[in-house]
């Protein structure tokens, strides 16, 4: 393998692919879970409404079921564009309404909300790729 090259292969951009949609997946699963089943959706309303979201009663129920299903949704690479704009626009709403106001850096600054933002803007430009649901749903409607 040459590691300079700058074309990768199909397996290889399909490799890719599977392990940016199950790490960014796996967080939302987790966050989002945490949001639905521990902390319930009235209580990420709150929490977001400490913060000084506005509309927090509203987006925390929103947030609380969009984000474990879009993480799930990514995971098996399901919708994978929907999902990955779902995630997308979260995290921007979340850039902008909370960790804009405390820098860069990690825990409260838009290190960590960014990358979760722009691996999402990825996933819509370049899809699901070859391993995932979206991938075989569409070999078998081509196939028809």
């Amino acid at each position: 393998m040459n590691i300079f090259t700058t074309t990768p292969s199909r397996r290889q951009r399909g490799l890719g692919l599977l392990v940016l949609r199950l790490a960014l997946g796996l967080v939302f699963v987790v966050h989002g879970g945490q949001k639905l089943f521990v902390m319930g959706p009235s209580a990420t309303g709150g929490m977001l409404g400490q913060m000084g979201i506005p509309g927090a009663a509203l987006f925390g129920p929103v947030l609380a079921i969009v984000e474990p299903l879009a993480g799930a949704a990514l995971t098996l690479g399901l919708l994978t564009r929907l999902a990955a704009f779902a995630i997308a626009a979260d995290m921007f709403g979340a850039i902008v309404m909370f960790h804009s106001k405390h820098g860069f850096f990690v825990p409260m600054g838009i290190e960590f909300p960014m990358m979760l933002c722009v691996s999402a803007l990825a996933l819509i430009a370049l899809g699901a790729g070859p391993y995932s649901a979206d991938h075989a749903i569409d070999r078998r409607r081509n196939a028809t």
